[in-house]
């Protein structure tokens, strides 16, 4: 039996800040209350520093099984932890990729051999395996991902019955990449004429363009709601798309639901010149334009989860030219540090930075126990210290792939100590050894 006794925290939760203490004893919340004393208790004086739920990041690429040289389940999951990433939802384009039950449960069995933290895989949709998604169990995991655009293998899934069947077969949410696949090769085939393989990587955005991600998710939206399915939009990279979501009715309510990245808040085309591949993600980083309006949709909620795409890949990998440099990057070390830092450039609150890594990924996937500080919830806890400023460098990046786009940034606050499930898993800079992971459930 362990137990823990947090003193003094400011506990931000459920819209407010609150200076109190927290008991935690084995994997649960046991008490929130001021002055709490318990001699039985490993004691945290933590006067000062700020205590969030830990984060939930519904959209990852740990590469395991198939590209374990990029990063694996426990490499990753331990830099999500230094990033106070408790719980994470991990998808389906790996190799082999997780389009049968019997896939999906190698990697449940995967997770719960080396993750450090709580884990759920998506289950992909294809042409081809819609016999397989009906007999999964709405309970079994995190969801269905569909890519609506490029993707690995046979992971497109651009047959438009096939997309109708899913959406009517399902009670799970349906979670997508939306990028028309047409548009984006008519863009590419125009620049390769031009440039050939050596594309400028600043006409990444023009070739995986606006048009591209309306089309296609304007199109997918459109059929949701002809069907009742319950649909959310991964990754939101421009202005236009924020005006296909609603505002006005609670997000337990919402059938429609929305996701923005770190990277789409952070970065814009501008930052091609010095970042070049480090920044090429699907969908691009587009305009300083769309960035400012997805942080409007974002404070005003027509964007509900903020979440990292996490998708390493090795340094040599990214060193190529435009057609041959893959997309995506790594991130969750560095996405609450990040957002930490609009906070203190006035940008947004504390309140709304847990209501939207916290709370709303908890309701919109259903998740139980999890997303809040409250008594009997599993303790997944970030302790943050906002006035420790530090330096990203190789030297304190934890992914495998050992670089991060943040590289040489200076963050105002820091991560302290993060528990999963009651376990300290990670204390300034040091991590344990002992994994206390846990298969997520959920409440559907």
């Amino acid at each position: 039996m362990s137990k823990f006794l947090i003193k003094n925290a400011t506990i931000v939760n459920e819209n407010k800040l609150e200076v109190a203490d927290i008991l935690i004893q084995d994997d649960i919340i046991q008490k929130i209350a001021t002055d709490i004393s318990d001699a039985t208790a490993t004691v945290i004086d933590a006067s000062g520093k700020y205590i969030f739920p830990g984060i939930i990041d519904d959209q990852v690429h740990f590469r395991e099984p198939g590209l374990t040289h990029k990063g694996d389940i426990a490499s990753e999951s331990r830099a999500a932890v230094a990033g106070g990433i408790t719980t994470f939802m991990e998808q389906p384009n790996t190799n082999p990729q997780t389009t049968t039950i019997d896939k999906l449960e190698e990697k449940f069995a995967m997770g719960a051999n080396s993750s450090y933290a709580n884990y759920s895989f998506l289950f992909g949709g294809t042409n081809d395996n819609l016999e397989e998604l009906k007999k999964l169990d709405r309970n079994a995991c995190s969801g269905v991902k569909l890519f609506l655009g490029s993707s690995t293998g046979n992971m497109l899934v651009d047959n438009e019955e096939v997309i109708e069947k899913i959406f009517r077969n399902t009670e799970m949410v349906i979670s997508a990449h939306c990028e028309d696949e047409t548009t984006i090769k008519n863009n590419l085939a125009k620049y390769k004429e031009q440039y050939g393989d050596n594309i400028p990587m600043e006409y990444h955005p023009l070739i995986r363009s606006a048009e591209a991600c309306y089309l296609s998710s304007s199109k997918a939206i459109a059929l949701a709601k002809q069907t009742g399915a319950r649909f959310h939009v991964f990754h939101l990279s421009t202005g236009i798309e924020t005006s296909l979501f609603r505002n006005d009715i609670p997000l337990k309510e919402k059938k429609i639901t929305a996701e923005v990245c770190l990277h789409h808040l952070w970065f814009s085309d501008e930052d091609y010149k010095t970042k070049g591949s480090l920044i090429k993600w699907n969908p691009a980083v587009k305009s300083a334009e769309d960035r400012d309006q997805l942080w409007d949709a974002f404070l005003d909620d027509r964007i509900d989860v903020l979440a990292t795409d996490h998708a390493p890949h090795t340094m040599e990998e990214k060193d190529n030219v435009y057609t041959k440099a893959p997309s995506g990057g790594p991130l969750v070390q560095h996405a609450l540090p990040a957002m930490l830092e609009k906070y203190h450039q006035g940008k947004i609150s504390l309140e709304k930075i847990v209501e939207k890594m916290c709370h709303n990924p908890a309701i919109l996937f259903e998740i139980d126990r999890r997303g809040y500080v409250r008594e009997g919830y599993y303790a997944d806890l970030v302790l943050v210290d906002l006035k420790d400023s530090w330096t990203v460098s190789k030297a304190n990046i934890a992914y495998k792939c050992g670089w991060s786009p943040f590289e040489g940034s200076t963050f105002q606050s820091n991560i302290s100590h993060t528990f999963v499930n009651g376990h300290l898993a990670y204390e300034n800079g040091n991590f344990s050894k002992k994994r206390n992971a846990k298969r997520l459930t959920f409440n559907r």
